[in-house]
């Protein structure tokens, strides 16, 4: 036996791997069920199973062209990532998109563009563009709120995203005088570093429920009193990734942290039903928004995504018959988001935002309703072009979650649902958090909204407009298909936007209710 032990460190290293590959073998044969390729093809088949893991990687970097992959192609995340770097993000040799392609969209520019005069806030503040409209005035709430950016961070929750990655948005949003939107997470510390708040709650009330999970409304009076920064506050119907789907937070994610904001018991697994207890008609929804705005003061509105329309007709007729209703409706695409869900629903519940937007704003055209609401988009928006699309149609505000993502590092790995974000944001891993710097992402953040308005408010100006909200549906075309290649949003979809309330980008500047304070926190160019 000694003389055995002797001698095995004498032994050729080709030797070692030789006995390891063995008992793989032996592994594969004779022991695991689970794989047939590994057991029919002992060693060789892990090649095949390490091959398919990187696949996605090998196709992004070196397989896909510029304007394949989805759900952002390589021209889109590079742009954001160059926006927010301050860096060129020009294109030279003109376009290598296919210009007849299917719902591509051209905005018509004016013979004479929009000249910024002297003086003017957009001399001064080229990114500056709040919001034509104030959220809750038509309700007489007692704390309207006008918000200061155009472009703001949508809802996603602090626990889907990392500690750090939430304080670099709430900071950045901060530098940039935008809200961000908190999710139905609740309110975190991480919320809470003088960005605008919109507090958004689904059906598990993280924050504001009681502990059998009823929605508890002192608890919702205590949070906004205590946390002046709440702004609105966003009741959550549905959301583009799993419409009409709950979810389960695994007790093992749940630290005394997450467990101390959300409202819940450490280690034990909480359900997120699909549909709300605190309302079950549309006519209890609208006591609710109601009961809340009276009980806080601020203005009060919903999210969902589309798909069929009769109970948002019902709330539309009620509006018109009690005087009443949500101050703001934020309006998600089915195209999916940051929320893990089965590819069943990401794929094909709910429509499209283009679709679901135009098919729910004719609801309260028709009827008259648009001046009371503050109309918000959410799906893929956060470009320019496709910002002043979204504008022509009728919104008033755009949300952007994935986009706000990669501005501060997210590569579009895809493992978001997997607690292995190899960037820090989606994920509670404390090692790879540490790869943030808050200080330098919260920066970038701030300088992917500052760009994004500068271009933006280009293209305004280029149609001959002051401000986006003056967009027709005339104003911009999509291709259709090939019979009929090129049509305006307003033939497409059928119907004009409503003319919104603006005069001038100094009056929403000189306005009392206007958040964000934008003009002491822009990063200087």
């Amino acid at each position: 036996m000694r003389n055995l032990i002797n001698y095995i460190p004498s032994l050729p290293w080709w030797t070692w791997i030789f006995l390891f590959l063995f008992i793989v073998a032996i592994w594969d044969i004779f022991i695991q069920k689970r794989h047939t390729i590994k057991h029919n093809f002992p060693i060789v088949g892990h090649l095949r199973y390490w091959l398919e893991s990187i696949g996605p990687e090998m196709r992004q970097y070196f397989v896909a062209n510029n304007r394949e992959e989805l759900p952002f192609n390589r021209i889109e995340r590079g742009w954001i990532y160059a926006s927010a770097k301050k860096e060129n993000n020009y294109e030279g040799f003109g376009s290598d998109r296919d210009l007849y392609a299917h719902q591509h969209i051209f905005i018509k520019n004016r013979m004479m563009a929009f000249s910024v005069p002297n003086g003017h806030p957009n001399a001064l503040e080229p990114t500056f563009i709040p919001c034509a409209k104030v959220m809750g005035l038509y309700n007489k709430r007692k704390k309207p709120f006008r918000p200061a950016s155009v472009v703001n961070v949508s809802a996603m929750s602090f626990g889907s995203l990392s500690a750090a990655a939430v304080e670099a948005m709430n900071k950045g949003v901060k530098k940039a005088g935008a809200y961000h939107n908190t999710g139905e997470g609740g309110l975190s510390p991480y919320h809470k570093h003088g960005g605008d708040i919109v507090f958004h709650f689904g059906t598990g009330y993280f924050g504001v429920r009681t502990p059998d999970g009823n929605f508890y409304m002192e608890k919702m009076k205590k949070l906004v009193t205590d946390n002046p920064c709440i702004k609105a506050i966003e009741i959550k119907l549905s959301q583009g990734a799993k419409p009409g789907k709950g979810g389960v937070l695994p007790g093992a994610k749940i630290t005394p942290e997450l467990a101390e904001i959300r409202g819940v018991e450490v280690g034990k697994d909480v359900l997120s039903p699909a549909t709300h207890k605190a309302f079950s008609t549309v006519e209890e929804l609208l006591a609710l928004i109601e009961a809340i705005a009276n009980e806080t003061g601020l203005p009060v509105g919903i999210k969902g995504a589309i798909g069929k329309l009769d109970q948002w007709e019902e709330l539309a007729d009620l509006m018109i018959k009690t005087g009443k209703g949500p101050d703001f409706i934020t309006v998600d695409g089915g195209e999916g988001g940051t929320g893990a869900a089965p590819p069943s629903f990401a794929d094909h519940v709910s429509l499209p935002w283009v679709y679901g937007f135009s098919s729910l704003y004719k609801v309260f055209l028709n009827r008259s309703l648009t001046d009371r609401i503050v109309f918000i988009g959410s799906g893929k928006l956060g470009f320019p072009a496709k910002a002043a699309m979204a504008f022509s149609m009728g919104v008033d505000c755009i949300n952007v979650a994935r986009e706000a993502m990669m501005s501060i590092g997210c590569i579009q790995a895809q493992v978001c649902h997997t607690n292995r974000c190899p960037t820090g944001i989606a994920t509670q891993s404390k090692w790879l958090q540490k790869g943030i710097d808050v200080p330098l992402k919260s920066d970038r953040l701030a300088q992917y909204f500052n760009t994004f308005r500068k271009e933006l408010l280009e293209i305004t100006h280029a149609a001959g407009y002051e401000h986006p909200s003056q967009f027709t549906m005339d104003d911009v075309q999509v291709n259709v298909d090939d019979n009929d290649l090129n049509r305006s949003l307003a033939s497409t979809y059928g119907y004009n936007k409503a003319k919104v309330a603006f005069t001038s980008v100094q009056e929403l500047k000189d306005c009392s209710y206007l958040g964000g304070k934008f003009e002491d926190k822009t990063i200087k160019a």
